[in-house]
């Protein structure tokens, strides 16, 4: 019997397929140069081990707090800085630097000083931390046209309990009210919704989760988003009392950046390696037990890390003013 592909082949796979016929992309706002492909799909058994991948180490204390802080319904930047997590840090410094540039009153700070004020002064934190309209706020407390808000994702796990064959169990990012130019100037996310929707169905006894990503950089962005997703199939399973079936990974623009190449390059020259596993805590019952050291990771040995520059494109365009 023929001896199964290791399924980190699909990411690698895809990596070199955008190598060797990506179209090249100018980035309006930024002029960042990139190289794409549109429409592919990839699929992890969750039974087969957690696709942490191997080919380099993946900032795995990152992807377990940015999930955490998207459960938990938050959008400030606060609770990932005071866990030593940076991966958000640079849209509010964008932010607050177009403020600081438009301002007479404001003094010119660093990144580093910047995050150091998110984490020891509160109201800082709360007036330039905070990035309404993002992933935590779309999944837990989806604005309406009311004062009321709607839980999704808490929806979703009730549905599964009431209905485990429903074909509705959805929860969506893309708001187009906040979005891009279909937004009015003053309510435009500055932070351009990438994994925008994810599906979640029951199917003999497993879960299995579908994610549409609509952009998605292949280096530095999706390895997050395999294991972070992966992790949240996990951890629905575990909740809903079923076992995990399969992460389906839908993207739309899959992308490298043109500064990436080198790191890529590396990376295809190396063989993936087992995946780890992952327990879940029994204790966890509830969307609201659930924090990030109920989770533990088993047996990972990657390659070593492959740094890359994040390329803080996208969200509202600056250059069109409405």
């Amino acid at each position: 019997m023929a001896k199964q592909k290791h399924p980190e082949y699909q990411y690698l796979d895809l990596l070199q397929e955008v190598l060797d016929d990506g179209i090249k992309n100018v980035d309006r706002g930024t002029g960042a140069v990139s190289y794409s492909v549109f429409g592919r799909q990839t699929r992890y058994d969750l039974s087969q081990g957690f696709p942490l991948l191997t080919t380099k180490k993946v900032y795995w204390k990152g992807v377990l707090h940015e999930l955490y802080w998207f459960m938990a319904g938050m959008s400030n930047i606060k609770y990932l800085v005071d866990n030593n997590v940076h991966i958000w840090d640079d849209y509010p410094y964008k932010i607050y630097k177009n403020h600081e540039s438009r301002s007479k009153n404001q003094e010119g700070i660093s990144k580093e000083e910047f995050v150091e004020k998110i984490k020891t002064d509160d109201a800082f934190a709360k007036q330039w931390g905070d990035l309404p309209k993002i992933y935590g706020e779309s999944w837990r407390r989806w604005p309406t046209r009311t004062d009321r808000t709607i839980d999704q994702l808490g929806w979703v796990i009730q549905e599964l309990k009431d209905d485990p064959d429903a074909r509705n169990l959805i929860v969506n990012s893309w708001n187009p009210e906040y979005l891009y130019t279909m937004a009015t100037n003053e309510d435009a996310s500055r932070f351009p919704i990438c994994h925008n929707m994810y599906q979640v169905s029951q199917k003999g006894g497993k879960l299995y989760l579908q994610l549409y990503q609509r952009s998605a950089d292949l280096f530095l962005g999706v390895p997050f988003n395999i294991a972070s997703y992966a992790l949240l199939t996990i951890i629905l399973a575990k909740i809903t009392g079923y076992e995990p079936g399969e992460f389906v990974h839908t993207f739309g623009d899959a992308h490298i950046y043109e500064n990436h190449i080198p790191q890529v390059k590396e990376e295809l020259s190396r063989k993936p390696k087992d995946f780890p596993t992952i327990t879940i805590d029994p204790s966890v019952k509830s969307l609201d037990d659930f924090r990030p050291e109920h989770v533990t990771l088993n047996n990972y040995d990657p390659h070593p890390v492959l740094k890359g520059e994040l390329t803080v494109a996208g969200g509202l365009y600056e250059g069109k003013k409405k």
